[in-house]
């Protein structure tokens, strides 16, 4: 998230590059919450994306028809897309039962990003920090990452039981901190990918926008769309394809 609070102003107007390079990164708005800081902007944000998808989602099917048109279209269309996706990276005898799942990873990372590349949340002002996508935040995407994990994991016991560990030892016994290794990246990975794209991006925009404010950030921004759902897609994909390893069938 960026300052540009006085980022032209003092003597070093005529070199607003030197001004930029001392915007600061990750200024947050703290609720106190039992005791706890929270995020408030984070929590924020993710009301409003969690808002907009149901509302959505009802206006779109609140009169569903045999033949669908319109919004009712739109969705059943999404909906087949991810039970698509669901059923090449988890399989088909298991993948009906994580279409809920990894639909909503996919939509709520989706409209997320999208509400961080399309909306200017930094012209509304709050008592510190800035509004942004929740995906702008490391929390959001470490907590999407472990939810991951945790379905993964299970996933694999529910079909296997306590012989899904064997497959830290496969093919060979030695193998074993390799195979927990693994398991503890794949978090890692999923989080800081996500964030660390989303992230970029709107700093490559808030710059742009701060030294150039007409015209060139615009494609910029429609790169950052399209850059915004890869991204969903990559990690809903990914987090099927997680659960799709630990349910398969070792041989």
């Amino acid at each position: 998230m960026l300052n540009f609070e006085n980022v032209f102003q003092g003597k070093s107007a005529a070199l607003p590059l030197f001004d930029i390079s001392e915007v600061s990164v990750g200024q947050h708005y703290y609720w106190e919450i039992a005791g706890y800081q929270v995020h408030g902007q984070v929590l924020l944000m993710s009301w409003f994306v969690l808002g907009v998808v149901i509302i959505f989602g009802l206006i779109a099917n609140k009169d569903l028809k045999p033949l669908p048109e319109g919004l009712q279209n739109f969705t059943e269309l999404v909906t087949e897309f991810i039970r698509d996706l669901a059923k090449t990276q988890v399989g088909e005898e298991e993948y009906l039962k994580w279409v809920p799942f990894i639909g909503t990873i996919f939509i709520f990372v989706l409209v997320s990003n999208w509400s961080g590349a399309l909306l200017p949340w930094h012209l509304i002002e709050i008592p510190n920090g800035e509004l942004a996508a929740p995906t702008n935040d490391i929390n959001t995407t470490v907590a999407l990452a472990l939810l991951t994990s945790i379905s993964y994991f299970y996933a694999g016991i529910r079909k296997k039981g306590l012989k899904y560990f064997k497959r830290y030892i496969e093919p060979a016994p030695f193998l074993l901190p390799i195979n927990v290794l693994e398991d503890f990246s794949k978090p890692l990975s999923l989080s800081f990918r996500l964030f660390g794209n989303i992230l970029a991006d709107e700093l490559v925009v808030g710059v742009l926008v701060a030294l150039v404010p007409l015209i060139v950030p615009i494609p910029v921004m429609l790169l950052g769309v399209f850059t915004s759902a890869i991204q969903a897609l990559v990690f809903a994909t990914l987090a099927g394809a997680y659960i799709g390893e630990s349910v398969e069938d070792h041989h």
